[in-house]
């Protein structure tokens, strides 16, 4: 197939997609599904073929990465019904002063963040940050904006999250360095998107009504939460493993008995389910739960995630069409004779989609699936950087059709043109900003 034709045939099949999600209502698996099954007929591929390779891509992304989700999940539900995610919050809040609060939200963020979906730290912390506004006498935005701003650097860098580790796995990145250079990444994006963007912005809106209301207690502590300690303990737990298993495998020598066992609790599978048996009991027993609390949490927990499974499955189809039909192939010497940094053609995909259907975890998936097969041919780059740039490229824009803006909107009292003006420019921030800073390692040789 020319060069030409498999550009044209990749294009379509996102637009395709794009358009199946975005103007049809059709569920983003069935979809991406739909998508798979056309690239392949129109690569030439047999039919029987076309279906084998979606089946062998999906089933290889889900065996990768389907249980790191779910434990992330369980440990994230732990740290959420425990109260453990409230007691970091109280406690950074009362370590910092009225004049670092937007900093010391950016940090509660941060460290609520590695271990709970956005949405998640989201509805647990704005409560607390409209309660501290209040107290300091802050307008609420120049509280709650850091905070937002850094649940979603994390939440798109950082492991064990589900768009980071699906791209993690399409590239094959090295999951403890992938960890080091997420959180060394976040903490510059989340200054320069929150607490700095936030002094910017926040002066220049109208009021805000959250800032009307009259002072109120702040939230009440429950009956027990977890100590501080313990609750960092737990929540860094599994990222301590995973950065262990990357140490040995490059001090430890091949079949010594140290490396053979770091390795072995830094794989990412054993390692969060050392954390959440942790979680069980930090913050679980010694709160008082139950085993049938414990076992309900789970539960639960698992439940919102059958969507998410069967998009990143699709997505893992999708890319193994693009193998089996060596469009990536021919793409990849095509963007190497017009010298597109790969890169950046990651972070223009992933930021293409996310326009156009709004999930980053779709985006970052998709893209992820489309790359990855052209990241494998390629030499000279980082895998852990192109998970980064993707990450970054994914969370652009915070557009209208991201189900973020409209929480962010009714949360925090926002008109629209003030949630673009907050929310979006943030996530605009996040993915510009995150570019540059993988450009610059990339070109520094330090990814």
């Amino acid at each position: 197939m020319s060069v030409s034709l498999a550009f044209l045939t990749v294009t379509v099949s996102i637009i395709m997609a794009v358009v199946l999600i975005q103007r049809c209502r059709l569920h983003p698996f069935i979809a991406l599904f739909l998508t798979s099954l056309f690239l392949g007929l129109c690569a030439g591929m047999a039919p029987a073929h076309v279906i084998a390779a979606f089946e062998t891509g999906a089933g290889q992304v889900l065996g990768q990465i389907a249980s790191v989700i779910a434990l992330g999940a369980m440990l994230g539900k732990m740290l959420e019904a425990s109260g453990g995610a409230d007691q970091i919050a109280l406690t950074v809040v009362r370590l910092s002063g009225r004049r670092h609060m937007g900093w010391a939200m950016m940090l509660i963020g941060l460290l609520v963040g590695i271990s709970v979906f956005f949405t998640v730290g989201f509805v647990i912390l704005v409560p607390l940050a409209m309660s501290v506004a209040r107290q300091t006498r802050l307008p609420m935005l120049r509280v709650a904006l850091p905070m937002t701003a850094a649940l979603s650097v994390v939440q798109g860098l950082v492991p064990p999250h589900p768009g980071a580790m699906f791209a993690q796995a399409a590239y094959h990145a090295d999951v403890g360095r992938l960890i080091v250079l997420g959180i060394v990444l976040s903490i510059p994006i989340a200054i320069i998107s929150g607490p700095l963007y936030a002094d910017f912005i926040v002066p220049r809106l109208a009021p805000n009504p959250h800032d009307m209301a009259p002072a109120a207690p702040p939230p009440a502590s429950r009956r027990s939460m977890p100590s501080f300690g313990i609750t960092l303990l737990t929540i860094l737990a599994p990222v301590v493993l995973m950065l262990a298993g990357s140490v040995a495998r490059l001090a430890c020598a091949p079949g010594s008995l140290p490396g053979t066992v770091l390795r072995f609790v830094g794989d990412p599978n054993v390692g969060l389910v050392l954390s959440v048996l942790l979680s069980f009991y930090t913050l679980g027993a010694r709160q008082g739960m139950s085993r049938q609390d414990m076992l309900r949490l789970s539960s639960d927990s698992l439940g919102p995630l059958a969507s998410l499974f069967l998009m990143i499955g699709a997505g893992g189809g999708f890319g193994q069409e693009l193998m089996d039909s060596n469009l990536s192939t021919t793409i990849t010497g095509a963007a190497i004779g017009m010298h597109i940094p790969v890169l950046l053609l990651a972070w223009l995909i992933a930021a293409a989609l996310r326009l156009a259907v709004g999930s980053a975890t779709v985006a970052m998936g998709t893209t992820a699936g489309v790359v990855g097969p052209i990241v494998l041919q390629s030499h000279g780059v980082s895998p852990e950087l192109m998970v980064l740039a993707t990450g970054a490229g994914a969370v652009m824009f915070g557009p209208l059709n991201d189900s973020g803006f409209w929480q962010v909107k009714e949360a925090l009292g926002l008109s629209v043109l003030q949630t673009i003006a907050t929310w979006s420019v943030i996530e605009t921030l996040i993915g510009v900003s995150g570019l540059v800073l993988c450009a610059a390692l990339s070109w520094a040789g330090l990814g």
